[in-house]
């Protein structure tokens, strides 16, 4: 006994693991895993599981503990194919102006460049964090904003905001701001422009709610307290072309619905998840832009709204918000009066507006 167990020490080692004739290709293509042992899965189950000790279905099926490996993995790859192809802010002056045209076309809201809002989704609190992720529900998130082209397209976004933050503050400390309104145009939005049937340039701009102070670059509405017929005509216009950016974040949510739940992710994973579905759902409006077509909202004949089916599931909760009264700038109260009269006027209304303030 003691002389076997002193030959199996002085065994001489391998020369090699694996012959050369047996390469990792040959073994891929003619190997026991890829051959017989798929055969004995589709052919046989009770062989298969005395064999493997396995039933099939779970044999399949990736461990939990896999797949929260790859999440990140995944979400990379599918930023680094498609980002650059399906989520890109404009910054040449012909495409904010195609922009602006389907805005026109499709909402009757001319020289709008996109709308703008913020939504939280719901996340597990991070570690060491206390309430800095907590918001104004009582539940932990991260905030998604967005601005939204008219046909429900995401051309920009900033994701991963902690929950107690309020849409007027991270818009203020974004990119997209201080692109808009920098002195020298860095986004190259297109001149000032007469509106149709008028003979007064008017800029291009965004819209967006009370939280954000209204400016040459910014449209927001007026207050609901004692109203003027123009202010009333200026209001249901810009809520009209506003309901993109509601309507995208419906569809979004509507299809990832991973969203709609609570991300027990990290911070920096739940920006990948959530950049992701952008992403996707920006590709499916591209290549795709029938499919959401019974998702979002529609007009019937008389231009009354037809709710989507979005707005029968449950929905992104909307980011906590003062109204910024006193932040705007003269001259965008300037420009939304100007609107508001040219709106109500023959050049610009539309034949059911009345109707819509009543």
């Amino acid at each position: 006994m003691k002389r076997r167990r002193n030959q199996r020490r002085r065994r001489k080692p391998r020369s090699v693991w694996v012959r050369k004739w047996l390469s990792e290709r040959r073994r891929q293509q003619y190997g026991h895993f890829t051959t017989l042992l798929k055969e004995l899965k589709t052919e046989d189950d009770k062989a298969f599981y005395n064999y493997t000790r396995l039933p099939r279905g779970l044999y399949d099926e990736g461990s939990p503990n896999t797949i929260s490996l790859i999440v990140q993995e995944v979400c990379d790859a599918i930023k680094d194919e498609f980002a650059t192809e399906v989520i890109q802010c404009p910054t040449e002056t012909e495409e904010w102006a195609s922009i602006a045209d389907l805005f026109e076309k499709r909402w009757q809201f001319p020289h709008c460049c996109g709308a703008l809002d913020g939504k939280h989704v719901a996340i597990t609190c991070p570690w060491n964090t206390g309430s800095e992720y907590r918001n104004y529900k009582g539940f932990f998130s991260v905030v998604l904003m967005a601005l939204v082209d008219a046909d429900y397209k995401f051309l920009w976004i900033d994701v991963g905001s902690d929950g107690s933050s309020n849409d007027a503050s991270i818009y203020n400390g974004s990119e997209l701001k201080e692109g808009l309104e920098s002195s020298n145009n860095v986004f190259n939005l297109p001149e000032e422009k007469q509106l149709p049937g008028d003979d007064v340039p008017v800029p291009y701009f965004i819209v967006g709610d009370n939280a954000f102070g209204i400016n040459k670059r910014l449209m927001n509405p007026y207050s609901i307290r004692n109203m003027e017929y123009d202010e009333r005509i200026f209001n249901y216009r810009l809520s009209r072309g506003r309901r993109v950016v509601e309507n995208a974040f419906g569809i979004l949510a509507h299809k990832f619905r991973i969203l709609l739940g609570t991300l027990n992710q990290r911070p920096v994973t739940c920006r990948k998840i959530i950049t992701t579905c952008v992403i996707l759902h920006n590709l499916i409006r591209l290549r795709y832009p029938a499919v959401h077509s019974n998702v979002m909202d529609l007009e019937d004949q008389n231009k009354d709204l037809v709710p989507g089916a979005w707005r029968n599931d449950k929905v992104l909760m909307d980011v906590y918000h003062e109204n910024a009264r006193n932040s705007g700038t003269k001259e965008g109260r300037q420009i939304r009066r100007y609107l508001g009269h040219y709106f109500a006027s023959k050049a610009g209304s539309v034949p059911w507006q009345d109707k819509m303030i009543l």
